[in-house]
């Protein structure tokens, strides 16, 4: 087969040339929205990573990780909603007999 069938494909090297406009897509635009979005999503890993750690601690000195997920939902939430939600399951485990 000779080179002349075979396609060009980027090396890797030189990136930057590698972007350009297709189509009214700014490349170089694009390239930098992605590369934003991979730091950020980097830096979430991070973050989860140490949040699963601070689970640990507390679990380690006797918590209950669980409960602990549940009171920092809960802390998230709007009062009132948080007071519908508490009435609604009051309501569904009296009517299964869970009272």
């Amino acid at each position: 087969m000779s080179d002349a069938n075979v396609a060009a494909f980027p090396t890797g090297e030189n990136k930057e040339d590698e972007t350009k406009e297709v189509e009214g897509v700014a490349g170089a635009r694009l390239k930098s929205f992605i590369e934003r979005i991979e730091r950020l999503e980097e830096e979430k890993a991070a973050l989860a990573e140490d949040i699963k750690e601070i689970y640990g601690e507390a679990k380690a000195v006797g918590f209950d990780a669980k409960t602990i997920r549940k009171i920092v939902r809960l802390r998230k939430m709007d009062i009132e909603k948080r007071r519908e939600e508490d009435d609604l399951l009051e309501i569904y485990k009296a009517a299964l007999g869970m009272d």
